[in-house]
């Protein structure tokens, strides 16, 4: 997540979050009650911390800065703070590669993190280690790229054999004006030995890359990307490999999309997925799926410029990415409208989360946080019909607050 960016927070069907500070693996224990109200659980589970301190290379804070410099790359521990957990099972098994922000050093309280993964093999963690490619360490240079201050926004996706797979935003976290670094970029990185090693697709080249610029622009920056496979065995796309993102120009977000072939190896040019007169000129959150048929969805929100309420869009492709129908308006949602939540330092996050069945063709299933005014709840809505149609959307959370006392899902 960039300095300008919300938090994230995402649920997902085959998805299990950790804390801000640890990924959560699971593992047998005994049954219990998940919460008050309806939610129950009959399988048996407990939490394990799945991180444990590591090395790989990154950048210190100078005394009196709050920002690094350039050159000073040096290698170092990653042995503080973990957040922004997602993970992925592997088809077909109880192995698992999650991903998550590792913070640098002593240097947690400044933007000093890259991505890093773990690997929990039949609910046990064996391992987790520094996302290679992105630092003075692992690319063996300070030339700026291929380093990079920071990697950020996990995200990760199995392929039928067993590559694991991930859209990266690289990032220069300088904030100045002068001297100019490439800004941030989108690539690729894959794993075939289940996120220990990781190497750049599209045969090492970025996606797309920021041009030569100072962080604090509002010109073509990248942000808020993702990542989809099909691992639908036996569906004519199988394996292809679906990454997106937004790039901000003022108060422009458009959402690109470039879509690999060849298992990650190359990947066509992006192109941009967001028509301003279907879905409105600023458009962010993307969130592609893949259902038991093989469509490819893309979820995303889009920001009125005049402040009124947001709406959550959601359209499909039968082709492969090449083309995507209308897209439907699923939801309104209203975000706070102060830079965080009463008496908190907590911004709300990433508006929605999205997921379509491997099983059912077409059911899709949408989470999403809603402001009413004084508190945030989320909400659930589902479509049976390839997301021409959704139910009417329901508050999941179901806690009792004390009068007069709101409090925030």
């Amino acid at each position: 997540m960039r300095n300008r960016a919300r938090a994230n927070v995402f649920v997902r069907t085959v998805a299990v979050l950790g804390t801000s500070t640890a990924l959560m693996a699971l593992v047998t224990t005994g049954p219990r009650v998940m919460a008050a109200g309806t939610w129950t659980s009959s399988a048996p589970f407990a939490n394990e911390v799945a991180s444990s301190p590591t090395d790989g290379g990154g950048y210190p804070i100078p005394p009196g800065s709050r920002v690094p410099l350039a050159g000073t790359c040096r290698p170092g521990p990653l042995n503080a703070n973990h957040s922004e957990s997602w993970i992925a099972v592997r088809p077909g098994t109880e192995d698992l590669v999650g991903s998550s922000k590792f913070f640098f050093d002593k240097f947690s309280t400044f933007y000093m993190f890259y991505l890093g993964s773990y690997q929990i093999l039949s609910g046990v963690p064996v391992g987790n280690n520094q996302l290679q490619g992105y630092e003075c360490v692992s690319t063996g240079t300070q030339a700026m790229p291929p380093s990079w201050t920071d990697t950020t926004d996990p995200n990760v996706d199995f392929d039928t054999t067993g590559r694991v797979y991930q859209t990266v935003l690289p990032f220069n976290a300088f904030w100045d004006k002068s001297p100019l670094h490439p800004d941030g970029a989108i690539d690729m990185s894959f794993s075939d030995d289940m996120g220990q090693h990781w190497v750049k697709g599209n045969g090492g080249l970025d996606l797309e890359q920021s041009p030569n610029a100072s962080a604090r622009q509002l010109g073509h920056v990248e942000d808020k990307q993702w990542v989809a496979v099909n691992h639908i065995v036996g569906n004519r796309f199988q394996d292809h490999v679906y990454a997106a993102w937004s790039v901000f120009n003022g108060r422009a977000i458009k959402i690109r999309m470039a879509v690999s072939r060849d298992r990650g190896v190359s990947f066509e040019r992006a192109v941009t997925i967001s028509p301003p007169s279907e879905v409105g000129p600023a458009v962010t959150y993307i969130l592609p799926q893949i259902d038991a048929a093989g469509t490819l969805y893309v979820g995303f929100v889009s920001f009125p410029p005049n402040g009124a309420a947001s709406t959550i869009y959601v359209a499909s492709s039968d082709d492969d990415a090449q083309t995507f129908t209308p897209f439907v308006p699923v939801t309104t949602v209203n975000l706070i409208p102060t830079p965080g939540l009463p008496n908190t330092r907590f911004r709300d996050g990433i508006t929605e989360s999205f997921a379509a069945s491997p099983t059912y063709p077409g059911h899709l299933y949408l989470a999403y946080e809603d402001w009413n005014g004084t508190k945030m709840n989320v909400k659930f809505t589902q479509s049976t019909d390839r997301g021409l149609t959704w139910s009417t959307p329901v508050i999941v959370n179901d806690n009792v607050d004390a009068p007069g006392a709101p409090t925030d899902q």
